[in-house]
């Protein structure tokens, strides 16, 4: 992957979402409540007045709503700005 963010943005590859069942009923993807924790994959170089935090592998929890979903390589990952990163774990 050669993906650089600009500025303070972060790529962030999300967890998988955790499969459930409800009394022996598959829930369909399109149900499933996305997760809120990724592991940091790329990061830009911050800005002059926010210097960049995180830095590439670390796990960090996200708010709900937060970032674009974009799909590399048949793979999905979200890219926000550090700001919209809410903790490392």
């Amino acid at each position: 992957m050669n993906i650089k963010p600009l500025a303070d943005r972060v790529l962030i590859k999300p967890a998988a979402a955790e499969e459930k069942t409800v009394g022996g009923i598959i829930i369909p993807d399109s149900a499933k409540e996305k997760p809120l924790k990724g592991e940091v994959m790329a990061v830009g170089n911050g800005t002059k007045d926010e210097p960049m935090a995180l830095k590439a592998g670390d796990k960090v929890l996200y708010g709900k709503y937060a970032g674009t979903e974009i799909e590399i390589e048949g793979n999905q990952y979200l890219i926000m700005r550090q700001s919209d990163v809410l903790a490392t774990i």
